[in-house]
């Protein structure tokens, strides 16, 4: 059946994890477990974020749109993930195929460029504090979030149109979890190199781009905090900032070693993948909840938990500061 990009395969096979049936079962609870608590701690923060007026600042909006793109990035592989472990014909049609990989490089895209305005809103709180909430106001911040999604819904739009000019002949199974670019275009019957370079420039420039502005970033920050004389001073400053640093590492540390190299499957990637599909969606709420003691009393509120009147007064008066 031929379709529009000259491809007569309708249908790829994803690879599985392992042959037995009963590891199979248990990765299968193991990535349901996870992403359920994927959702539940990231529909938390929103949750927070939109109900304690306290978290109304620019910081916890985009924390919050970053949890909202988390829930989504998540839902694009992980139920694909659980239902292949469990049957025996691991299919996917050639159009969900390329929906999956649609969405996959729309959600993560908008989060490498949202995680580089969060490094921006940080640099801007520690390095220039007192014009912290002029620079930083909802307005501009309603714009930073568009920004991400349109330049996140450009680079996917991008990647997978160029994936859609491959033709396929066959063979059709695909060496991963989920659909993919490169696992995708080694598949391809034909020479695809202007291809292959066209999909590492979008998809591998962008990652190290973002990588390299953040680091950067980051490094201005830590020198403004060396700078602080006060030992208390420089353990707040970085406090507010470590959190984002872990998260960008765990994030795009696997996205340039995917992407910006040549479409080569290596038996790692499967394993790398993980780190930013199933990880870093589930670690996000702990990181920036862990050592964050306005989002930990706002979620002990909004679960009903009881927080000691000593501990509420001093929220108060940071507040007020």
């Amino acid at each position: 059946m031929e379709s529009g990009n000259r491809s007569t395969v309708t249908e790829f096979t994803l690879s599985g994890l392992t042959d037995s049936l009963g590891i199979n079962i248990s990765f299968a609870i193991l990535f349901l477990i996870l992403y359920l608590m994927t959702l539940s701690g990231n529909l938390l923060i929103i949750t927070a974020v939109n109900h304690d007026p306290r978290l109304h600042s620019p910081m916890y909006f985009l924390l919050s749109n970053l949890s909202f793109l988390d829930i989504c990035y998540s839902t694009v592989t992980i139920p694909k993930m659980i239902t292949n472990v469990l049957l025996e014909k691991k299919s996917i049609t050639f159009n969900q195929c390329m929906g999956q990989l649609f969405f996959l490089h729309f959600f993560g895209g908008t989060e490498c460029f949202l995680l580089t305005f969060m490094a921006y809103d940080r640099y801007v709180a520690i390095c220039n504090p007192l014009r912290y909430h002029i620079v930083m106001n909802h307005t501009f911040c309603i714009r930073l979030v568009i920004i991400s999604w349109v330049a996140g819904f450009l680079h996917s739009f991008t990647q997978a149109f160029l994936t859609y000019q491959l033709p396929f002949c066959g063979p059709n199974k695909i060496n991963h979890f989920f659909c993919d670019v490169h696992p995708l275009s080694v598949l391809a019957c034909s020479g695809t190199l202007l291809i292959d370079i066209f999909i590492i420039a979008n998809s591998g420039m962008i990652s190290l781009a973002c990588f390299l502005v953040l680091m950067f970033s980051y490094l201005g920050i830590i020198i403004t905090i060396l700078k602080i004389h006060s030992a208390e001073g420089r353990r707040k400053a970085f406090s507010t900032c470590a959190a984002h640093i872990l998260v960008v590492i765990i994030f795009f540390g696997p996205c340039v070693f995917i992407y910006l190299r040549p479409p080569i499957n290596y038996s790692a990637d499967k394993m790398v993948s993980l780190l930013y599909t199933i990880l870093t969606p589930l670690l996000n709420p702990i990181i920036y909840t862990m050592r964050n003691k306005e989002m930990t009393s706002a979620l002990k509120r909004l679960l009903g938990l009881k927080i000691s009147p000593q501990n509420h007064m001093k929220e108060d008066i940071k507040n007020q500061l």
